[in-house]
C-alpha cells in the first residue's frame, strides 16, 4: 500500500514537473507572407531574435497569405503577431472590406517600413500604363493578401475596374506565370528589392518594365482614407530598370491582438529594436524601421505595452 502511494506521489510529481517545464516555454507564432516577398525573411529574423534573446521564448515564422490572412488568424486566436499593410489593418479595426462581418481588435506593435506597389510587366507586352491592363491577364496577389486589396483599389481608380482576366497568385507564382507567358502583368506590394521581382528581372530573354501609378494616390485616399502616399522606386533597384518609377507607398505594421499583455508587447518591441542590426543582416529593409515612425505611421491604435517603450525612448504622441 505504501509502495503504491509512493509511486503515485512520484507519478504526480513527475507530471507536475513536466507541466512546470512546459509552462516555462512561451511559444509565439509570427505570421508573415509568401516565400517570395520580404515579410517571410523579415519575420524569420524577428522570430530568431525573440527566441535568442528572451529567455523561455520560442518564436516561429509561419508562411501565410499575408496581410488579410494574418489579421484574420490573429482575430481567431490562431496567431500571436503578424505582418500587415496599414490599409488592411485599418479595414480590420473598422469592419470594412473583407472584415465587414468580422472586425479584428488589432493593435500595432511596430510601424515597420514603407511597402512599394509594383505594377510589373515586360517589354513587348504592349502595356505602357495601368489603364492598358484592361482586358489583360493580371495577377492581383494571393487571396486574403494586402496586395489584393490595394491592387483592386488601384485598378478601380485607373478605370480598369474588373474588366481584366484576374489571377490570384503569390508574387513567386506570378513571376513564373509571366516567364511562361501565362499572364501579362502582376501587381505586388512589398519591400525593395523583392526577391521574386529580382528573379524576373535577371531572367534571360526578359526585360522588366515597372509602370508609374503614383497619380492615383489622391483618388484612392479620397475613397479609402489617408493611407497611401506617393513614393519612388529608385532606378536600378532591379536589373533593366533605367528610370525612377513613381509608385504608391503604404506602411507595413507588426500587429497583435488587443488582449496581448502589456509586458509581452513591451518585451517584443524592446527586443526587436535593441537587436535591429540582426534584422538588417537578414534584409536591408529593416534599416527603415525607425523609432520616429512610431508616432504617426499607424492608422490603428498602438498597443499600450509598445507605446510605453516608445515613450521611454522619447517619442511624443499627439493624443
Amino acid at each position: 500500500m505504501i509502495k503504491r502511494t509512493l509511486i503515485g506521489i512520484l507519478a504526480v510529481s513527475m507530471l507536475g514537473f513536466g507541466s512546470l517545464a512546459s509552462a516555462q516555454t512561451t511559444r509565439l507564432s509570427v505570421g508573415t507572407g509568401g516565400t517570395g516577398g520580404v515579410y517571410y525573411p523579415m519575420g524569420g529574423g524577428m522570430a530568431a531574435v525573440l527566441s535568442k534573446y528572451v529567455p523561455g521564448w520560442e518564436a516561429t515564422a509561419e508562411v501565410t497569405g499575408a496581410s488579410v490572412a494574418n489579421l484574420q488568424l490573429i482575430g481567431q486566436g490562431k496567431q500571436d503577431i503578424g505582418f500587415t499593410m496599414a490599409d488592411a489593418a485599418h479595414d480590420a479595426v473598422n469592419a470594412q472590406g473583407k472584415f465587414k462581418d468580422r472586425p479584428v481588435e488589432a493593435r500595432t506593435l511596430m510601424v515597420l517600413y514603407p511597402n512599394k506597389m509594383h505594377v510589373v510587366t515586360t517589354e513587348g507586352s504592349g502595356i505602357e500604363k495601368v489603364a492598358d491592363l484592361k482586358g489583360k491577364r493580371v495577377s492581383v496577389g494571393e487571396p486574403n493578401s494586402g496586395t489584393e486589396v490595394m491592387a483592386m483599389r488601384l485598378l478601380e481608380a485607373a478605370g480598369v475596374g474588373t474588366d481584366f482576366r484576374r489571377e490570384r497568385l503569390s508574387v513567386a507564382e506570378g513571376v513564373n506565370a509571366i516567364k511562361d507567358r501565362k499572364i501579362d502583368a502582376l501587381i505586388w506590394v512589398g519591400g525593395l528589392p523583392t526577391a521574386a521581382i529580382t528573379d524576373l528581372a535577371t531572367t534571360p530573354g526578359i526585360t522588366l518594365k515597372l509602370l508609374d501609378h503614383a497619380e492615383y494616390a489622391e483618388q484612392m485616399n479620397e475613397k479609402w482614407g489617408p493611407l497611401y502616399v506617393k513614393g519612388v522606386t529608385p532606378a536600378d533597384t532591379y536589373k533593366g530598370q533605367s528610370n525612377d518609377v513613381q509608385n504608391l507607398d503604404v506602411w507595413n505594421l507588426l500587429v497583435t491582438d488587443a488582449k496581448m499583455s502589456d509586458d509581452m508587447a513591451y518585451t517584443i518591441v524592446k527586443t526587436l529594436f535593441e537587436h535591429k542590426d540582426e534584422l538588417i543582416a537578414v534584409h536591408r529593409e529593416a534599416q527603415n524601421i525607425k523609432l520616429e515612425s512610431q508616432a504617426s505611421g499607424s492608422p490603428i491604435p498602438l498597443h499600450p505595452g509598445a507605446r510605453k517603450y516608445y515613450e521611454e525612448k522619447g517619442i511624443k504622441f499627439s493624443d
